[in-house]
């Protein structure tokens, strides 16, 4: 009777990527690879594992998920060749953070409410990084500068909101957006100077992500959503024109614009 074979372990992927690394018969792409070259594709990867999200293919999510958890392993083999550390020394790091983390869980703290426990866990990380000789006190300490820039300004804007820094409603946001929408206004009326020009549209940009933070939307899904609508209309454009025998480029802009129209009005119909 022939017995099947015990599905891959973490070993086996650890294995397969000594192996990719090995520069004696490895791959030379993958010898050849760097933090610094692999960590572009590191983002990438968890962009994509929330694209699938998304889309809710779970067959793709699988698939993405093994793709995001091959640049850990990369990540922690270039490590350990370096001497720094190895794959599990990284999983004994998660799991000692995530009890440290979570002590009404795994021990006997008890906390009252969702910002209780929010309050501590902000606690014990401002502990963990004065433990490693971090002498940043501000209530903004923390915040990863290699994070997208977005994201970045969410976490400094949920920060602020902790100590007490924020509107207290919606009303206000869009007060601000306003105001920063007529002073991008003046700058172009004044010339459009670029330096000028990028301050303003920062802070209007930055005023939109606080937008999305009171209306409890996440930004990055919103933008998200608004370019797959965006390509999805244009693509609809170009095929209205192809189905004619003509191409988008040989229209006019009003005659353009008259085709995003009728695919904008082609989805509410459907």
């Amino acid at each position: 009777m022939t017995q099947t074979p015990a599905p891959p372990q973490i070993d086996d992927l650890l294995a397969i990527m000594a192996r990719l690394r090995d520069p004696e018969g490895g791959c030379p792409w993958d010898v050849e690879q760097t933090f610094e070259t692999i960590a572009p594709y590191t983002i990438e990867e968890a962009y994509e594992v929330a694209d699938a999200i998304d889309r809710k293919d779970y067959r793709d999510l699988c698939e993405e998920l093994g793709d995001l958890l091959l640049q850990v392993v990369f990540h922690a083999r270039m490590a350990e060749e370096a001497g720094h550390f190895g794959f599990g020394d990284v999983v004994a790091s998660i799991c000692d953070k995530m009890v440290r983390r979570h002590p009404h869980v795994f021990g006997d703290e008890r906390f009252d409410s969702i910002d209780a426990q929010t309050a501590s866990w902000e606690a014990l990380k401002a502990g963990e990084r004065a433990a490693k000789g971090e002498a940043d006190t501000s209530a903004l300490a923390g915040v990863p500068r290699g994070l997208p820039e977005w994201q970045r300004a969410l976490k400094l804007q949920k920060k602020a909101a902790r100590v007490g820094f924020d509107w207290p409603d919606v009303d206000p946001v869009f007060d601000k957006l306003h105001e920063e929408i007529d002073e991008v206004r003046v700058e172009f009326a004044n010339g459009a100077d670029p330096a000028r020009l990028t301050d303003e549209i920062g802070d209007v940009l930055f005023v939109c992500v606080n937008l999305a933070r009171h209306a409890k939307v996440d930004f990055s899904q919103a933008l998200r959503q608004a370019n797959a609508k965006f390509e999805r209309r244009f693509r609809r454009m170009e095929g209205l024109v192809a189905g004619v025998g003509e191409a988008l480029n040989e229209k006019s802009l009003a005659e353009q614009d008259a085709l995003w129209n009728r695919a904008k009005a082609e989805e509410r119909t459907t």
